[in-house]
Parts: C-alpha cells; sequence; structure tokens
C-alpha cells in the first residue's frame, strides 16, 4: 500500500513505523542532513526493495544507522583507537565512518563488499526508530537514485512516495548537506565523500591520505 500523503509525528506514527520496518518495508524519516529511506540491514529482502524504490544500482553500497555508537560491534568487526575517539567526538552528527564489516550486515547493504559504512544520526525520530527496531537499519536518502536530496517530507514523497508506506514528516529539514564519509577500515585513513563535516576538523584528530 502506498503512503497518501507524510504523516506528522505522533508516537501512534512513529509506532506504525517500527512495525513496518520489522516486518521488512522501507519507511522514509529524517534525519539531521536529509530524509533517509530505511530499513533493517539483516533483511535482504527489504533492502533489495529499497533499492528497487530509489532506482540505485545494486553496485552501490547503503550506509547504515545505529541508534547509539555502543552498538557499533553489531556492524564493524574491527574498531581502531582512533575511531573509537572520532565516534565519540562527531556522533551524534554528520560523519560516517567506514569499518570491516560483521556477518550480521546482509552483503546486498555493502555491495558484496567486506566494508560498511556507518553513523549515529543527530536527529531524535532517527535515533529512536533504529532503538525501537532493535537492530541497525538501512538509513539511503530517500529519494531517487541521482535526483535532489529531499528537505521535506513532500519532497520525499513526490518522488518515492509511491513506493513507500509510510513518510515521517518533521518539517523542512536545516541541514541539506550529506555526512562525511571516512575510511577507518585500514591504516590509511581516507575521506569518501567530502560533506557537512570539513576535513580541518577530522585532521584535529588523525592524519588523513
Amino acid at each position: 500500500m502506498p503512503a497518501s500523503l507524510p504523516s506528522p509525528i505522533s508516537p501512534e506514527v512513529l509506532t506504525r513505523g517500527v512495525a513496518l520496518l520489522k516486518s521488512g518495508s522501507p519507511v522514509a524519516f529524517p534525519t539531521d542532513t536529509i530524509y533517509a529511506l530505511g530499513v533493517s540491514v539483516n533483511d535482504a529482502v527489504g533492502v533489495s526493495r529499497v533499492f528497487e524504490i530509489k532506482q540505485r544500482p545494486f553496485s552501490q553500497a547503503l550506509p547504515v544507522l545505529l541508534a547509539d555508537s555502543a552498538e557499533i560491534g553489531m556492524v564493524a568487526r574491527e574498531v581502531p583507537d582512533i575511531a573509537v575517539e572520532l565516534m565519540r567526538s562527531f556522533w551524534p552528527g554528520a560523519l560516517t565512518l567506514v569499518f570491516k564489516k560483521t556477518a550480521a550486515v546482509s552483503d546486498i547493504v555493502t555491495a558484496g563488499g567486506d566494508t560498511v559504512a556507518v553513523r549515529v544520526a543527530a536527529h531524535p525520530v532517527a535515533i529512536e526508530m533504529v532503538r525501537r527496531a532493535e537492530v541497525p537499519l538501512v538509513g539511503t536518502s530517500a529519494n531517487i537514485h541521482g535526483r535532489p536530496n529531499p528537505l521535506t517530507a513532500l519532497e520525499v514523497f513526490d518522488q518515492i512516495g509511491a513506493h513507500v508506506e509510510l513518510i515521517i514528516d518533521a518539517g523542512r529539514l536545516l541541514g541539506g548537506v550529506e555526512s562525511t564519509i571516512l575510511d577507518v577500515s585500514s591504516d590509511k585513513i581516507r575521506i569518501i565523500r567530502q560533506g557537512a563535516l570539513a576535513r580541518a576538523e577530522l585532521e584535529k584528530f588523525c592524519r588523513i591520505e
């Protein structure tokens, strides 16, 4: 059943959203940067649906959202000391870290790769959805691949509303810039995508290749 219109935040809407996530149905919800489309990382069918809704190539891995940095062991099998320091300083926030993944993360999420991109979004709805789903969620932009990132629930609806059952409306988001992606999966730390968090801020903590 497609979404009718975006649903304003309420306890009932959040409860419905969590129920949909647990059943494998993707849900659109706000983060601190853009509206995201989420589903459980260990539900391969649900993750496939996210790719199809977004018309995103299956060769492009999806990022993952946690509710708290304490959950990192669920998705990352190696967490270097510098990553712990970065998480302590920038999570929740607009920093995505790339780790070696655990078996709990479906290969479809990582496009068959050995690493996974992870962050904790600084938005109470995103954190609550992950916490209540009791499992990390895919958290990719809620748009058609290649089209503008959505900053309002209506922009989500215009792009993918016919294909999702619930869009949680938190009004216009103030972020608009995607998170910075930093690869900490090897000794050579690299910026994969420059985003909202400046390189200069990261270089206070580590040397970047």
